[in-house]
């Protein structure tokens, strides 16, 4: 189950609102049906109001950039406050640190505070800042007497930390139109308003969400949300949700809700029943936040069983780390918790929270390496004396440390050995701003949870270490890089399942096949595990050997198919495979069980190309893989997929299609990498691995001029060859390079006469300044190069005469045969002598 615990505190007491606001208090008015998410989530906070004030380049002004709640004339809140002032904003942006002030501390302010009388206002200035600077500050109005509490002034700071998020995240195009509600949304802080006698329920887009419902599913009854609770718990919601006239003021309750995909999550309910003028309950208001698992409640059992549960979901070091984290900092009252892990003599911290480096020792600050520091265990005696000892040790306020944990707990400081299997596996530290006592019960929750978390961290280092393997196991088996295509760009993506073993069956590959010629492969093997990962090695190996020895596409699928037979295993692939000649755009297909490839068109038209299909590999030794020809102009951009970026549980096949289409459609094709990310989206919780492989056709620059020889084996058949070339090197004007063509040409027929049967062929290209002469024949075997030529040899030096005149030389598998290449580059044309007689041609120079 997902943990989504960080917003849960500080929605459990209401506080009352102040005029024209949706209020929570028990004296206001309830928030109305439609009210902005923004208002009935933050009155749940005791803000009557929230005004976003943002610091602007070369100015020395805060400006206010949104609102919400009631409009910032009710409390007379400036449009602008200087930086400079007095106004807590001001004092709270310098300081980097909140200030909250109670009606009495308001009475005394002097400016940029709510307008007079203020014997029943309270304000929150909280700074808004990055690793990267200071960006503004959030100003909360409250109106309730005794101002805002512990649990609501954590909550604020999340919310600004949220707001900062959103800033930062905009800086470069400007913040969002609304950025104090798209804050709250990415809190993932959902609101409703009940009638229970009507069980007409109106709630927001957050919390059907979190619910698992679809906006058009969704009719407006409370029934409705309550089928997605699982039966157990229904008991518990219903005497929330319909109260008796005896069950006013605040109720909460965590309960759980069962996803389509079968996903079950734990949701926390706060909510405040309004009567009515008759006395009967006639609204009830709340909010639901996403959360781990059990209700954490004041007593000892309720924590550790929310601890229990919350460490038995956590897989990764990360995910223990957070749970700790939540588990301590909110119920202790603690300003920092450190979590680290001991290996080889050294901590590796594994989560600060707050995450900021100002908030932790300047020595730590000074080291910070890439996410978060490390430190050997001998620089913190303190750490390594708890760890040898294996004991709690409770230092209290004004305690004396070492530098390197200086300005972690001025008012107090727990340092908490993690045991496991009798050794130390990691240590976590509390620490507290003001001077804090350690009570019995808290004695105990520090104990009990360092003794689970000791467990839960070497469960998840395991899980780590595992998942590293098959990361690197995953990666060794496709390719590294894509090679670079003239005429086109290739891009590939793959994905993980985030289930089992992070490491699956989907592979893809580009093989260039010679110089204008490409291969695209993209395949599946059955299942994500380590055995489907080791076949997908396999098969993405043979197909690459059969496609380099020179096989059409249909007959390299069938090699492929035949070695899946043979290997007796009980898995399948399946593949599709496209054999492209850049020159022409033509482009030869063959599918073999596989999802179809998509296409998009330059006018941004999109279509899923129908390919004939065959039976997928490993299923029959006899099935045939017919080919489908396709052309391609230059700008289209060519789509191959596995069916686990187009199919879920609770995504047919057919409507995953239409998504893919839809995106290509709107993407934009110059950049292809981007293409492929937005493909992908947001997966969340994959059930499958996902591979992707793109190609956006550009066509060739120059097109090649080509022209081909049958040799015939005949005594004079070298001089015919060579007498084609020198015609061809004419009517190609390109006689310069004449002299070392001819020779390659002599050298390559007579040793393909000589040493081989079969036929010969003789074809000659030109492009961009270069004859590319190539002599295929019928044998396999490569030309033998002479290991030592001396004055005694009769034979060898044609090879070497040939590589000496060529820029390049090569030997390429075709089938039935090879293919030898050799490449000229074509002289430059000097001009022409005065005097020299233009109408001079040289003569057959066979």
């Amino acid at each position: 189950m997902p943990h989504h615990g960080s917003a849960r505190a500080g929605l459990s007491q209401p506080g009352t609102s102040g005029p024209g606001v949706a209020g929570t208090g028990s004296t206001g008015t309830p928030p109305a049906p439609g009210t902005p998410v923004g208002i009935r989530a933050l009155a749940f906070a005791g803000a009557a109001l929230v005004v976003l004030y943002v610091s602007e380049a070369g100015s020395d002004d805060l400006r206010s950039v949104d609102t919400a709640g009631c409009a910032p004339a009710a409390y007379g809140l400036p449009e602008r406050l200087a930086l400079s002032g007095g106004s807590p904003a001001a004092r709270a942006y310098r300081a980097s640190h909140p200030v909250w002030l109670t009606p009495a501390a308001l009475a005394s302010c002097p400016e940029g505070c709510p307008a007079p009388p203020r014997d029943r206002t309270s304000l929150g200035a909280l700074p808004l800042g990055t690793e990267d600077g200071r960006l503004g500050c959030l100003v909360v109005v409250s109106a309730g007497e005794n101002g805002f509490e512990a649990e609501q002034q954590r909550f604020l700071e999340r919310y600004a930390t949220a707001v900062a998020g959103v800033l930062e995240a905009g800086a470069a195009g400007g913040p969002p139109s609304a950025p104090l509600t798209y804050a709250l949304r990415r809190m993932r802080v959902g609101s409703f308003v009940l009638v229970p006698e009507t069980g007409v329920i109106d709630a927001d887009e957050t919390l059907r969400e979190l619910v698992g419902i679809q906006p058009d599913d969704f009719d407006g009854k409370a029934d409705s949300l309550l089928a997605h609770a699982l039966p157990e718990d229904l008991p518990a919601l219903m005497a929330v949700l319909e109260p008796s006239t005896r069950t006013f003021g605040r109720r909460e309750l965590d309960f759980r809700v069962r996803y389509p995909t079968g996903e079950m999550r734990w949701l926390s309910l706060r909510c405040r029943v309004a009567a009515g003028t008759d006395g009967r309950p006639e609204r009830v208001l709340g909010v639901v936040t996403a959360t781990s698992v059990l209700h954490r409640g004041a007593d000892d059992v309720s924590r550790i069983q929310w601890l229990t549960a919350a460490l038995d979901e956590a897989t990764t070091v990360r995910d223990v780390s957070q749970v700790v984290v939540t588990a301590l900092r909110e119920p202790l009252g603690a300003d920092r918790v450190a979590l680290a892990e001991l290996q080889d003599e050294r901590l590796q911290v594994t989560l600060l929270d707050p995450p900021q480096p100002a908030a932790w020792p300047r020595a730590w600050r000074l080291q910070w390496r890439s996410e978060w520091p490390d430190a050997p265990l001998n620089a913190l005696p303190t750490l390594q004396t708890a760890l040898r000892d294996g004991r709690m040790d409770l230092r209290p306020a004004g305690a004396a440390f070492e530098p390197g944990l200086d300005g972690i707990g001025p008012g107090g400081l727990a340092v908490l050995p993690l045991p496991a299997k009798g050794r130390a596996v990691g240590v976590c530290l509390i620490g507290w701003d003001r001077p804090h006592g350690f009570l019995p019960e808290e004695r105990s929750l520090l104990t009990a949870t360092a003794s689970l978390a000791g467990q839960a961290l070497t469960r998840a280092h395991a899980h780590d270490a595992e998942q590293e393997l098959a990361t690197m196991l995953q990666r060794s088996l496709l390719p590294r890089r894509l090679p670079e295509l003239p005429g086109g760009i290739a891009v590939a993506r793959y994905l993980p399942a985030r289930r089992g073993l992070q490491v699956g069956g989907d592979w893809y590959d580009v093989i260039a096949l010679s110089e204008d010629r490409v291969a695209l492969v993209i395949g599946d093997v059955q299942g994500h595990s380590a055995a489907a990962a080791t076949i997908m090695g396999q098969m993405r190996t043979a197909v690459r050997a059969y496609a380099v020895e020179g096989h059409p596409p249909d007959v390299v699928v069938s090699h492929a198919n035949r070695l899946l037979v043979g290997m007796e295993t009980d898995l399948f692939a399946t593949c599709c495979y496209a054999e492209l000649d850049m020159d022409e755009g033509d482009v030869l297909f063959v599918r073999a069980g596989h999802v179809a490839p998509l296409l998009r068109h330059p006018d941004g038209s999109t279509e899923e190309v129908e390919v004939e299909g065959g039976l997928p590999l490993g299923i029959s030794m006899d099935a045939d893989f017919p080919m489908t020809a396709v052309a391609l102009t230059p700008g289209m951009l060519l789509a191959l997929v596995t069916d686990g970026l187009v199919e879920a549980a609770d995504l047919s096949l057919d409507e995953g299609m239409r998504r893919a289409l839809a995106t290509l459609a709107t993407t934009d094709p110059s950049d292809p990498g981007r293409v492929a990310d937005e493909l992908l989206g947001d997966h969340g919780r994959r059930e499958d691995d996902v591979a992707l492989l793109l190609l956006r056709y550009d066509g060739m620059k120059t097109r090649p001029i080509r022209s081909g020889w049958a040799v015939w084996r005949l005594p004079d058949a070298v001089m015919h060859a060579r007498r084609f070339t020198a015609r061809t090197l004419r009517r190609w004007k390109v006689e310069e390079a004449t002299d070392p063509v001819l020779l390659v040409v002599s050298e390559l027929v007579t040793n393909a006469l000589v040493h081989t049967q079969g036929p010969v062929r003789l074809e000659l290209t030109l492009r961009g300044g270069r004859v590319r002469v190539c002599v295929s024949d019928s044998s396999p075997r490569a030309p033998a190069r002479p290991v030592i030529v001396d004055w005694e040899s009769t034979g060898g030096r044609g090879l070497l005469l040939v590589e000496a005149v060529s820029e390049s030389f090569s030997t390429v598998p075709m089938a039935g045969g090879k293919q030898v290449c050799s490449e000229i580059a074509v002289p430059r044309r000097e001009p022409a002598s005065v005097g020299a007689d233009p109408g001079a041609e040289d003569g057959d120079r066979s």
